[in-house]
């Protein structure tokens, strides 16, 4: 499928689904607890939204991964420095 073609292996991205829904779910917890003051509907509501959520954001971070915009297309060499990294004095030339 060309959606899941991105330069992010799988697996990361459904560990950071994963890490990300937990987080998630917590705070849908707590927020519903608040508002409900019952802990029943606050654990229907928080579990219900898991797998949903989950699976959306990892087909939105597959997604993503396909979109150029706002990356460096520059492949760097290992060890390589850019300039704007450091050493650089933003006028293009290296000391």
């Amino acid at each position: 499928m060309l959606l899941f073609r991105g330069r992010e292996a799988h697996s990361r991205s459904f560990a950071k689904a994963v890490s990300w829904r937990a987080l998630g779910s917590i705070d849908t917890f707590i927020l519903s607890y608040i508002f409900t003051a019952n802990v029943k509907a606050a654990g229907a509501i928080a579990s219900t939204e898991v797998l949903t959520k989950m699976l959306l954001y990892y087909v939105h971070e597959r997604a993503w991964s396909r979109v150029t915009w706002g990356m460096d297309k520059t492949p760097r060499e290992p060890g390589a420095e850019r300039l704007d990294e450091g050493g650089g004095d933003g006028s293009g030339t290296q000391r």
